[in-house]
């Protein structure tokens, strides 16, 4: 059933990541969700080519070096138009999200599901924590007000610590997988190994100036010199435990880094993001629970959006910035 082995298994309880070779397949999976993200990048296009943002469509250029194009012409990020789930604040009724027909046949390749079921069992639920990454290289990405990166290095962090306590005694797995092979040049992932044996670390908010809006552990906090980085081909997955400390690296290279980014929890186990939806990915025992049309999961996302965009703003994790630490 599953392509995760004894030996895949131990790794992964030994130092909380594992990586399995090919498990996503790239022609049935992966290719048509590029096909389906070149729709909306043309979408994007006409819309910023209309009112006077960028001087030109690019058509002629392939997915990544027109993204990179187009992000570089207008001197801004429309990550939002891609990702499958929504900000962190400041949600409107027109806030942009994709959550597409190739999307959701990713989140529910069966192949994937038979590998998610190894590590947390049959009853799946596919966790709303999740996003499209699309970096382009720093060389060319548009740069804030302090010639900082908009959209670059992901800092050091717990997938734990990036959610609500609710979900302090939940089974989460963390799934990344690229769309494109993802190596150190073009800012693959990092991990330190063994770090899920810790607990939760302190979180500090917009540590770093290359993320002034994200959650950062400091590198005080523990041995940041054991980290490891996680080259993937296209098709490769790695798996994580939601506490392995983990960053990207840079994109140094002249092409995008392009990922998936993942969560799956027993069913009833809480998310940690309850204003988003999830939904049964795998149910063993109840097969009919299971979600299987990809418009009630787009109508679902729409919902949410609509009701985050009209009422109170959640609280999206635990962290003030007070501790000591983040001084």
């Amino acid at each position: 059933m599953s392509a995760i082995t004894s030996e895949q298994l131990e790794h992964f309880e030994h130092f909380g990541f594992v990586t399995a070779e090919g498990l996503v397949d790239p022609e049935s999976v992966i290719d048509p969700v590029i096909n389906e993200y070149a729709g909306v990048l043309d979408n994007l296009a006409d819309e910023l080519y209309e009112d006077g943002t960028i001087s030109s469509k690019y058509e002629e250029l392939e997915f990544g070096e027109r993204v990179t194009q187009i992000y570089a012409d207008s001197g801004e990020v429309y990550n939002g138009y891609f990702d499958f789930s929504l900000p962190q604040g400041a949600i409107k009724e027109d806030t942009p999200f994709w959550a597409g027909p190739a999307v959701f046949d990713a989140l529910t390749a069966p192949d994937l599901l038979d590998a998610v079921e190894t590590f947390i069992g049959p009853e799946i639920y596919s966790n709303p924590v999740q996003h499209v990454r699309i970096k382009v290289p720093e060389s060319r990405a548009p740069r804030d007000e302090k010639g900082m990166v908009k959209f670059g290095v992901t800092p050091w962090h717990q997938d734990a610590g990036v959610v609500n306590p609710d979900a302090d005694d939940s089974l989460i797995l963390t799934v990344w997988f690229p769309l494109m092979d993802a190596d150190a040049e073009n800012g693959c992932l990092q991990v330190v190994p063994g770090s899920h044996r810790e607990d939760l670390l302190t979180h500090c908010p917009g540590m770093k100036a290359s993320s002034p809006s994200g959650l950062q552990i400091p590198e005080s906090q523990f041995e940041v010199g054991k980290a490891v980085p996680i080259p993937l081909k296209k098709g490769d997955v790695l798996f994580m435990t939601k506490f392995t400390i983990h960053s990207s690296l840079p994109n140094n290279s002249d092409r995008i880094r392009w990922s998936f980014d993942l969560r799956y929890n027993p069913i009833g186990h809480s998310t940690g993001r309850t204003s988003f939806p999830g939904f049964v990915a795998r149910s063993r025992s109840n097969p009919d629970s299971e979600l299987h049309d990809p418009a009630i999961w787009n109508e679902m996302w729409t919902e949410a959006r609509d009701a985050l965009a009209m009422g109170e703003e959640p609280s999206f994790n635990r962290w003030d910035g007070t501790d000591p630490v983040c001084a």
